[in-house]
């Protein structure tokens, strides 16, 4: 069955698009069909073409498109809250991680996790983030970091998408942590398990992206460069974790393998921003590990201003330096960190997080866009980001399903 069209009307639409802060419309209209967005604009110029379709007043109420969150890891088996003490009490998240905790901890525990045990635990988390109005999640494999538990999440990240009414892109991330067992042997990890995970992964119609976290207690960038070029010959996009804990060149090597997105960059230097912007990559702005970790050095939102790089803003969900749960959270965050504006934290989490997982469809209120809307009990875009714990969604629109 096709869902009907529509005409919105009474609203005001931040469309993210158009000369205006926000691609603001006052008294609005947005006209829907079952192929996408038809018309927006002006309700007193609604053309004639759509002036039958049967109307849905808003009663004032903000429309902005469906948010997008481009940079989670909602599918893990248990959590890290042991973890979250010890950094209260001084201990380094690297200084974890060093110690057999972090992204290895996780690893343990969802090993240990069926396929439905995965899913069970993902579902309250993916929940929260539909009640934001969200309409497309990312998700991440790399908690496996062997080939049968790297599969098992992808293949449970493709199942959510079944079980509720959203769109998930996921990312291959096996070359995310060197488990235990290949300690002190990251170069025979990738050849003997990344690598063959990628492949079956892609096999079976898993992967929509490749990422890797380049970092000292990760993976270097000659061995994410092994990775990438495997992506390469597989057709897929690449992405990266950059410049979280220091500067090893990781977005420079993004920017030459044409990554969509380099994600974190606290570390981030202007040639790194330049090269980001040649290529066109998207910076993803994470303020939930930053605020979890207590980081103190911030990424370089100015440089990323005035070279005109696109930054998306994401929550980077995850059970250790991220358990941030809330979009809207997020962009208050971005705001109060990082000092970027409201206007950008809603493009952030919109336009440009579209952009960040290579979707041209959707993130603007635009003809021949997607359908994927928000509606808000606000009367300015800025309150989006300006309130804290308080979720103002007064309806979704997927697909234009209203």
């Amino acid at each position: 069955m096709r869902q009907p069209n529509a005409l919105l009307v009474n609203c005001r639409a931040a469309t993210m698009a158009g000369p205006h802060p926000y691609g603001l419309i006052e008294e609005a209209a947005v006209a829907l069909t079952p192929d996408g967005i038809l018309w927006a604009g002006p309700e007193a110029a609604i053309p004639a073409a759509t002036a039958a379709f049967p109307r849905h007043d808003l009663g004032g109420r903000l429309v902005t498109p469906a948010l997008i969150d481009c940079h989670t890891h909602l599918v893990h088996g248990g959590d890290r809250a042991g973890e979250f003490e010890m950094r209260l009490k001084g201990a380094s998240y690297e200084e974890i991680a060093r110690a057999g905790g972090g992204i290895v901890s996780t690893v343990r525990a969802t090993r240990t996790a069926s396929e439905e045990e995965l899913i069970a635990a993902a579902l309250p988390r993916l929940d929260a983030l539909i009640a934001e109005g969200v309409s497309t999640v990312e998700i991440k494999s790399g908690y496996g970091l062997d080939v049968e538990t790297e599969l098992t999440m992808l293949r449970a990240a493709r199942r959510l998408a079944a079980l509720r009414p959203v769109e998930i892109v996921t990312s291959f991330l096996g070359a995310h942590a060197v488990p235990a067992e290949y300690k002190g042997r990251a170069d025979a990890y990738i050849d003997e398990v990344c690598l063959p995970a990628l492949k079956a992964a892609h096999d079976e119609g898993l992967v929509d992206a490749v990422d890797g976290f380049c970092e000292g207690i990760a993976f270097t960038p000659a061995q994410i460069e092994r990775v990438f070029g495997a992506a390469k010959a597989l057709g897929l996009p690449v992405k990266l974790h950059a410049e979280q804990l220091s500067n090893l060149g990781g977005a420079a090597l993004a920017a030459r393998s044409g990554a969509l997105s380099a994600d974190h960059l606290e570390y981030l230097d202007e040639a790194g921003v330049a090269a980001m912007k040649k290529a066109g990559t998207v910076a993803v702005i994470l303020p939930g590990a930053f605020y979890t970790l207590r980081e103190t050095q911030s990424p370089p939102i100015g440089l990323f201003r005035t070279y005109g790089v696109p930054m998306a803003v994401a929550s980077d969900l995850n059970p250790g330096s991220s358990p941030l749960n809330s979009l809207l959270l997020t962009m208050n965050m971005a705001c109060t960190l990082f000092r970027m504006t409201p206007e950008e934290a809603l493009a952030g989490v919109t336009h440009n997080a579209a952009l960040a997982l290579g979707l041209g469809d959707r993130g603007k209120i635009a003809p021949g866009l997607r359908a994927d809307l928000a509606v808000w009990d606000v009367t300015h875009p800025a309150e989006l980001a300006y309130r804290i714990g308080f979720n103002p969604l007064h309806q979704r629109i997927i697909g234009g399903w209203l």
